[in-house]
């Protein structure tokens, strides 16, 4: 008798157990954003965008849409130019945008393009100045005054035929966070989150997926063990309120609830930093993260 028969078992059955989850999502669409430290670890976002691929194997239309601010601010630094934010958002001169996107579209674009093909997947990069329709965001201090933080800019729109051709081709598209300024032209740089949570709105995906380097929304911020599993959109929006859910991950609740609001079926937050974080969150009942889902339980 085969001494390894017990693990093969245990292997066919994780398959099986998947089954419900292939049959509701075959041919849907999912919108899967990601960056931050989820992109600092070479080898996990390999591992991911092997599981990109898997889901194309399966009969699922992924979308991608990647950040990547660690690299856009090395570039910066070897340019001489400091990185500088306010509110969460990288001010952008007309020197840094020529950086931002020289880095995202020559280097972290077409690499992950180059990755997912390494798989044997389909995948083709489109730049966000052909996708989003941008206008330029006017920030404020504390007191009101108007902030100047350059090209910087948040999407009113987005153009899809290019996706919708590629997904009929069965081919991934992997968009990157940029905007065309309406009007002008120029290009503008976007928050990837928002960025994903506009596209999201026009494009309806079954599941918008947020991976960054957070396990998903804490009752507890430093305590990995208050993790929420399932959250309604109006329970989301009552941690803002009573001041559990704080900083960066307000404007995530805030994109998600819109993206609900819009047609989105669920929006989840998982650990990049975990191998396999996509599969377990979507092919388990259990999930590995947080969910967000629109109807009352």
């Amino acid at each position: 008798m085969n001494p390894n028969l017990d693990s093969l078992i245990d292997k066919a059955s994780v398959i099986v157990n998947a089954l419900p989850y292939l049959q509701a999502y075959r041919n849907k669409i999912f919108l899967i954003k990601f960056g931050g430290s989820a992109m600092d670890n070479p080898e996990l976002v390999k591992k991911l965008l092997k599981d990109i691929v898997l889901l194309e194997v399966l009969g699922i239309n992924p979308v991608v849409v990647h950040g990547g601010g660690k690299a856009i601010s090395e570039a910066m630094n070897k340019a001489g130019l400091q990185p500088r934010f306010v509110n969460g958002l990288r001010v952008t001169t007309p020197e840094a945008i020529e950086i931002v996107e020289r880095t995202l579209s020559l280097t972290i674009n077409p690499g992950l393009v180059q990755t997912m093909r390494q798989y044997g997947g389909k995948a083709v990069g489109i730049p966000g100045t052909e996708i989003f329709i941008g206008e330029r965001i006017r920030e404020r201090d504390e007191e009101g005054n108007p902030i100047n933080i350059g090209e910087v800019g948040q999407v009113i729109g987005s153009l899809l035929p290019r996706i919708r051709e590629a997904l009929d081709m069965e081919i991934t598209p992997v968009i990157s966070p940029l905007a065309r300024e309406l009007g002008t032209q120029k290009t503008l740089n976007v928050n990837a989150d928002l960025a994903a949570a506009a596209l999201a709105r026009e494009l309806r995906p079954a599941k918008l997926i947020y991976i960054s380097d957070v396990p998903g929304v804490l009752r507890n911020p430093s305590d990995p063990s208050s993790l929420i599993n399932s959250l309604t959109r109006d329970e989301a929006m009552d941690l803002i309120s009573a001041g559990i859910v704080k900083g960066g991950m307000i404007p995530k609740i805030h994109s998600a609830v819109d993206a609900l609001n819009a047609g989105v079926r669920k929006v989840h937050f998982i650990d990049g930093r975990l191998p396999h974080t996509l599969l377990l969150e979507i092919f388990t009942s259990e999930g590995i993260g947080t969910e967000i889902i629109r109807q009352q339980r």
